[in-house]
């Protein structure tokens, strides 16, 4: 979770909660809009064990303001059932027993309602404790308030992408909103380098303002010089690499994603489809023509390393990409743009494009922790320290992303083979 040592030390005054309780609402209420188009039935549907239903996702972000803060600091709270400690728990196992994660979809019961009660009754109980926080534990209540709305808003991110799997496994190809802005068309740009000086340059979080454990402490590490490619890889780069035989020459894959390209028959991104020589793609606006010039996505980190590999370059280091990035506006293809999507760059830029948004960028870096590293204490400790292990790093955020929860020392990370989630690639190579 959050790297609560990083936040201002703030007073138990009225005015920080006044606005504290303002942002609480907003993020709360984006989090319904976000499965407001969606059908009762949806909500309920888990479409494999990585993807939880939206009815879930809504009662787990509430079940974590009730359970690290209402019944910590609210006198009297009750909860309007108990066994909702068990069925919400998502693996803090230091808490309590979690339910298991592969069985979400075949809990029925509390139904969507009953789900949307327990928000209900969630926010009104946060609104007396913010209204009137314990002065004696106001600093800590404010840190917990702003852990659980940066979780809650990477819940919205990870809402977005199991309804898109949800919605893919029908072969109607429902959208899941048909009003989504369109993505302005682009020319394709010839890729061009960037050249950066290496070095011993200092990576992670430091200073004033909210980061995860996991971005700290802030360090030094030697980087050699380096270029970037000054945007993501596109569908129809991508495509190239699939006419070229990019699935079937194993000296391209690492052995784990050559055995797992036998077990899958993957033979190209996930929600790609092809059809009378033509190909289309599952979007959260239904089913359309690939659009050539945006970044690939949905693809794999062995995929995205086969093809840097076909590419004769390689991906970056989180240490590349995070130098890269440092001192650039955290501006691009969120979720509040609309598109919901990736696109191509819509205007000329200088210097490395679309480092943020549009989609996570697979980095050759495994989630391991920085030197110095200590999570946090007791439950709340639990969210990150414990997956260093077989997991790889992604950087930049996603067209799903919610823009202020992005910043360049933002570390996400997913197991190699996952490809559910918005995911493309940069390429890198030794400067030459």
């Amino acid at each position: 979770m959050g790297n609560l040592a990083h936040q201002p030390n703030l007073q138990p005054a009225s005015a920080a909660f006044d606005r504290l309780l303002h942002r609480y609402q907003q993020v709360r209420a984006l989090s319904e809009t976000i499965c407001a188009p969606l059908q009762i039935e949806d909500y309920v549907i888990q479409s494999m064990p990585e993807v939880s239903p939206p009815k879930w996702h809504l009662a787990h972000v509430s079940w974590f303001f009730e359970t690290f803060l209402l019944k910590a600091y609210l006198d009297d709270y009750r909860t309007p059932n108990p066994l909702y400690d068990y069925l919400f728990n998502s693996y803090y196992e230091t808490h309590g027993i979690p339910f298991p994660r592969g069985q979400r979809g075949l809990v029925s019961r509390p139904g969507v309602e009953d789900v949307y009660r327990y928000r209900r009754h969630v926010d009104q109980a946060m609104g007396e404790l913010l209204t009137k926080p314990p002065e004696a534990h106001a600093d800590e209540i404010h840190r917990r308030v702003e852990l659980g709305l940066q979780h809650e808003q990477q819940h919205q991110e990870l809402l977005l992408m199991d309804i898109k799997h949800i919605l893919a496994q029908s072969p109607l190809h429902p959208a899941y909103r048909s009003d989504l802005k369109p993505a302005v068309q682009a020319h394709g740009e010839r890729l061009r380098w960037h050249s950066f000086d290496g070095g011993v340059k200092h990576i992670g979080h430091a200073g004033e303002g909210f980061a995860f454990d996991c971005e700290t402490p802030r360090h030094r590490q030697f980087v050699e010089d380096f270029q970037l490619a000054d945007r993501l890889v596109t569908n129809r780069e991508y495509l190239s690499f699939i006419a070229d035989g990019g699935y079937a020459r194993p000296e391209l894959w690492l052995a784990d994603g050559w055995a797992l390209l036998g077990q899958t028959g993957w033979n190209a991104p996930l929600y790609w489809q092809r059809r009378d020589d033509a190909w289309y793609e599952m979007t959260l606006g239904g089913l359309g023509e690939l659009q050539l010039e945006a970044p690939v996505s949905h693809v794999s980190f062995y995929e995205a390393d086969a093809y840097a590999r076909w590419a004769e370059a390689r991906l970056p280091s989180e240490a590349e990409w995070e130098v890269a990035a440092e001192g650039r506006p955290a501006d691009g293809n969120f979720l509040e743009s609309d598109h919901l999507h990736p696109t191509a760059p819509d205007s000329p830029h200088e210097g490395p494009a679309q480092l943020f948004g549009d989609v996570w960028e697979w980095t050759a870096s495994a989630y391991r922790p920085y030197p110095g590293f200590r999570p946090l204490p007791g439950s709340l400790g639990e969210y990150n320290g414990k997956f260093m292990s077989g997991q790889m790093v992604l950087r930049g955020g996603c067209c799903a992303t919610p823009q202020a929860h992005i910043r360049a020392t933002y570390r996400n990370f997913f197991q190699p083979s996952m490809r559910w989630q918005f995911a493309g690639l940069r390429l890198a190579r030794e400067l030459r």
